[in-house]
């Protein structure tokens, strides 16, 4: 028999949004242990809101729909705000009831500031990496580190000379729309990050991957991962620098073997063959698993001969997947915030959704 194409609203609904989530979804995972692990940070959320006053929208939740965003590559937080507000499934993992209002999107924005005073994303990181669930997946003994560059949100008409030469001619000017940018010719002008700063993010710098590779404003992230599952255990962001690379990573390491007992192993790719750089893991108590140049390479035999080190340099690469992830998924390939601060906050928050996201596969039954 034919079924009926009638619609028919109905003024009541009896169907929980539990119901609506099959028991296989890998999100059933994920949410369980965000909850547990935002129930942990309850106090850090206390101190960040007064005791008076309307009430604002719970971090928690806040926190979750950034999740969302990142898993499902919402390009905006307008669009996350917009398909909160018609996905049941988006409202089961936030928290809202199927009748609850959704907020404005220029909240998160006004949150943001307040989360990132607290340094809630490294707290966030720090404190799914305690999780029972998670912790028992982490190696205490071999870690590895890398960095990579993310575009600033800034264009490269905002670099401009720090002493006002080289100003645009106002828009409109010659024939121009007024609503459209003036028209700069860059061509013979050689711009540098200690005459020329971007008018639009003060802190992002001009920087190129190699040679023959077009220099773009950007920021530089980092990640130390451990190699038994590609985990990540340490993530921060820095101006894009030759050396910020090296520099973060010994306070990224600092961090993670601090009251450590235990000799460990830091893998790395040929930038972090620096003889420095492995004379100060040496006296943190730290063996250089880096790969070594062709020439002048700052390990030798000693290092290069053990089997543990050919070991480092395959799971060395896991660190590109987390890379990888963020960039083609969660949106990081440019960033969409301005400012150091906030684009630490970003790339931190980023890496401990990554973690989350290889949770539901990492938990199945052998």
């Amino acid at each position: 028999m034919r079924g009926s194409d009638k619609t028919s609203g109905s003024l009541f609904s009896y169907v929980d949004l539990e119901a609506r989530v099959p028991q296989s979804h890998p999100l059933r995972v994920i949410r369980g242990i965000v909850n547990e692990v935002l129930a942990s940070l309850d106090a850090e959320f206390e101190r960040l809101y007064e005791g008076r006053g309307r009430e604002s929208v719970a971090p928690e939740r806040l926190l979750r729909a950034s999740l969302l965003q990142a898993f499902y590559s919402v390009r905006s937080e307008r669009q996350l705000v917009e398909q909160i507000d018609y996905n049941l499934l988006f409202r089961w993992f936030v928290g809202l009831g199927i009748d609850d209002g959704v907020w404005d999107h220029s909240t998160f924005s006004k949150n943001r500031d307040r989360l990132l005073e607290a340094d809630v994303a490294a707290k966030f990181l720090e404190a799914v990496l305690r999780h029972e669930k998670v912790k028992h997946f982490l190696s205490e003994d071999h870690f590895s580190v890398d960095g990579t560059l993310v575009e600033a949100w800034a264009s490269m008409k905002s670099f401009r000379a720090k002493d006002g030469s080289g100003k645009p001619p106002p828009a409109g000017g010659d024939g121009q729309s007024k609503s459209r940018n003036a028209e700069v010719d860059f061509h013979g002008h050689k711009r540098r990050n200690d005459t020329h700063e971007s008018v639009t993010d003060p802190d992002a710098r001009l920087y190129k991957k190699g040679k023959g590779q077009p220099a773009k404003l950007c920021f530089m992230g980092h990640a130390l991962i451990e190699n038994r599952h590609g985990l990540v255990v340490g993530a921060d962001a820095s101006t894009a620098t030759g050396t910020a690379e090296r520099e973060t990573a010994l306070d990224l390491i600092g961090h993670q073997t601090s009251g450590h007992l235990r000799r460990v192993t830091l893998g790395g790719d040929k930038a972090y063959d620096v003889a420095s750089f492995v004379s100060d893991l040496r006296q943190f108590a730290i063996t250089p698993h880096v790969a070594a140049k062709d020439k002048g390479s700052a390990i030798d035999a000693r290092t290069t001969c053990h089997p543990g080190y050919a070991v480092s340099q395959k799971k060395r690469k896991l660190v590109e997947e987390a890379f990888g992830w963020a960039k083609t998924i969660a949106g990081l390939t440019k960033v969409k915030v301005r400012g150091l601060p906030r684009v630490r906050y970003a790339f931190t928050f980023t890496m401990a959704a990554y973690n989350l996201i290889r949770m539901p596969k990492l938990l199945e039954p052998a």
